[in-house]
């Protein structure tokens, strides 16, 4: 298939960077033609739609970010970067959606690891649909102060996206997770429904209490979408309705990295900066730094599950009292990493391989050893069964 129909080459990046940027190692698609996929680690591209969020434009983002990324300095090993160009917005929404799930789902067929620069974060169900045709249930994580169920007899939009993923038919959404919403920007029905699908939502100050929590929640997920208003206005200018509270800019590009470093992990989304917004190109820089995170945990990745086998892990059984279940835990013998063996019906194998055992950290373990069942495990138990 020819990637190239759905690309506008670059026009306004530099002819040459310098030595160990993250542009020396990336091929462009500029005048002299399209990347070369062979070979290629992560590809890059951006999308020019922003229909979804009526109001705002944010068509001139991904080249503005791309100025301050590509001079960043690579300090890990080589690696191969493509950077497709820019997706222009087609006739109908439905037309960008269709090209997006196309490109994403022939890069996961090579192997390589996506990234978009948005556009609006509807997007999030383009990128979902290119997991269609795998014909395998996958989870969804995003990083949002808000949950954007919305309502799903409008048009899609940036506020409905959520609704029109859980809807989609067939349906091959096994879990989604939010990260940072705040809740007073989510309404009580909207979060009643969440905890009835069994999905994890978690506040912004539970991941801001201790940030290598999310490591955990971002592994468990195949597509990471983040809305850049999850971070506070004082960090980050680029948003059309950033509010007083947030994350910190430290605390996005720790887990940008937590995201990198996941095996799982084969595509991300940046959302709704707004350049107009932007006067002095500070956030596009955040925005630069955080795919740099990106980058530098993908060179970290420790070939974990589902890339490695059980064997190079540690197995522990736990019998929780006045219960029938025994809890499997396994730890990484070269991350470090823990994940819970949820068990599911036999005849449910080909369905729910991928998803039975499940990324979590220390505490789970520590709270299955003093009896408590985590709460993971008993949602994931629910999904199986």
């Amino acid at each position: 298939m020819n990637l190239d129909i759905y690309f506008q080459p670059l026009t306004t990046l530099e002819k040459s960077y310098e030595k160990d940027t993250l542009g020396y190692f990336t091929d462009f698609h500029n005048e002299t033609g399209f990347p070369d996929l062979e070979g290629a680690q992560i590809a890059v591209f951006g999308v020019l739609e922003s229909r979804g969020a009526k109001e705002n434009n944010f068509n001139a983002g991904p080249d503005i970010i791309r100025s301050s990324f590509y001079q960043l300095f690579h300090h890990q090993k080589e690696l191969k970067m493509v950077d497709l160009g820019n997706i222009n917005q087609g006739a109908e929404l439905k037309d960008t959606y269709y090209a997006v799930a196309d490109i994403i789902q022939e890069l996961n067929k090579k192997g390589i690891f996506s990234i978009i620069l948005g556009g609006s974060q509807d997007l999030t169900y383009a990128n979902y649909l290119a997991y269609e045709k795998l014909e395998q249930t996958v989870n969804l994580a995003v990083i949002d102060d808000n949950i954007d169920m919305g309502d799903d007899a409008e048009p899609i939009s940036n506020k409905n996206f959520l609704s029109k993923i859980i809807l989609h038919e067939p349906n091959f959404l096994f879990n989604y997770s939010s990260i940072g919403y705040q809740t007073y920007f989510v309404s009580p029905t909207t979060k009643k429904l969440t905890e009835e699908l069994f999905f994890d939502i978690y506040r912004l100050g539970e991941i801001q209490g201790n940030i290598t929590h999310s490591e955990s929640i971002i592994r468990n997920a195949d597509i990471l979408s983040v809305d850049v208003g999850a971070i506070r206005k004082s960090e980050f200018n680029g948003k059309a309705q950033s509010g007083p509270n947030g994350f910190y800019g430290e605390e996005i590009c720790q887990m940008m990295r937590y995201a990198g470093m996941s095996d799982k992990l084969s595509s991300i989304g940046i959302y709704e900066y707004l350049p107009s917004n932007d006067f002095n190109h500070a956030s596009a820089m955040l925005v630069s730094q955080m795919l740099w995170c990106v980058i530098d945990g993908y060179c970290s990745r420790k070939k974990d599950y589902p890339i490695g086998t059980k064997e190079n892990y540690t197995k522990y059984r736990i019998h929780v009292e006045n219960t029938d279940h025994e809890l499997v835990f396994f730890k990484s013998d070269k991350s470090d990493r823990w994940w819970m063996d949820v068990p599911y019906p036999p005849d449910q194998f080909l369905k729910f391989e991928r998803h039975h055992l499940v990324p979590c950290n220390y505490q789970d373990y520590k709270d299955a050893v003093e009896g408590h069942i985590p709460d993971l495990w008993w949602k994931t138990y629910q999904k199986l069964n």
